[in-house]
């Protein structure tokens, strides 16, 4: 059995009171699947929070602060972690974005927006300033550098293998100038050539596909189940029931069917930034 890896607790807030947690539960002899009776929760959801790759819910904190004796201790500081986690990302997104860094592969279905790994500081800002017009420059900026930050993960020592599939319309709409537009396309291709990753793009003239529904990703870990995440407008769900992810998984393989091949989306994308760059591109 390899040697257990504990987490660093000084790395961030969460990380801290997931070490405080393991540390707490094995003083209280009790091992994950004990603690986690009478929860509702997984224990691959607590061994997330112990790594310091979830936050701790309300609900749970609660659960844990009188199955361990912490007098509130819990409940009183996940608030804490909540806002460390955040970091000017929306709060139902705030655990994808700490998750995604640990990932091994990240699947994703983007049939409205090029996906955040992709985007440049322009679109990105387009995209927060149409769906928080009444925030103050500070707030979009705030979102935007989050945002951005995000592709850092590309950099580590084991980053994960990234495959996007795109509608399209996310390629042709015209969300910024055409010279935007292109240095947009221009940049995403880059970054899928640089960091070997995938792209396919579902073409126009595909009638039906399964994921009509809405936006997916799926990431899976080295030492965790996979999770598969939704989003909406204003709202964001992460579901880690095997069964149900397995069920998103599979769909997934059915959407790369119906995509084109890499090959050719990647031909689609430049071809469509020539088109923007050159004034040609169709409305």
């Amino acid at each position: 059995m390899p040697p257990r890896k504990d987490t660093d607790a000084s790395a961030n807030v969460p990380s801290f009171y997931g070490a405080e947690l393991r540390y707490k539960r094995e003083a209280a002899g009790l091992t994950l699947e004990q603690l986690a009776e009478g929860s509702f929760r997984g224990v691959p959801f607590l061994s997330q929070i112990e790594r310091g790759e979830r936050r701790m819910p309300v609900d749970l904190a609660k659960h844990v602060d009188e199955r361990l004796g912490t007098d509130g201790f819990f409940q009183r500081r996940c608030e804490d972690a909540r806002r460390a986690k955040q970091s000017g990302h929306a709060e139902y997104f705030a655990d994808v974005a700490e998750m995604e860094r640990g990932a091994e592969t990240i699947e994703e279905w983007a049939p409205m927006l090029v996906p955040g790994l992709l985007q440049t500081p322009e679109y990105a800002r387009a995209i927060v300033r149409a769906a928080m017009p009444r925030a103050t420059d500070d707030e979009v900026e705030e979102k935007v550098s989050a945002r951005m930050a995000r592709a850092s993960l590309f950099e580590q020592d084991q980053p994960p293998e990234f495959w996007a599939i795109l509608d399209e319309s996310v390629v042709r709409r015209r969300v910024l100038p055409p010279l935007q537009m292109a240095e947009l396309l221009e940049h995403a291709a880059e970054v899928i050539h640089a960091t070997r990753g995938i792209l396919q793009i579902v073409p126009e003239t595909v009638a039906s596909h399964p994921f009509m529904m809405g936006t997916a990703r799926v990431m899976t870990f080295p030492d965790a189940p996979p999770v598969a995440y939704m989003e909406g407008l204003h709202s964001g769900q992460l579901v880690d029931y095997p069964a149900l992810v397995k069920q998103y998984r599979r769909s997934y393989d059915l959407l790369r069917a119906a995509a084109l091949s890499p090959q050719a989306s990647l031909a689609m994308i430049e071809k469509t930034a020539e088109d923007f760059r050159n004034g040609k591109q169709r409305c």
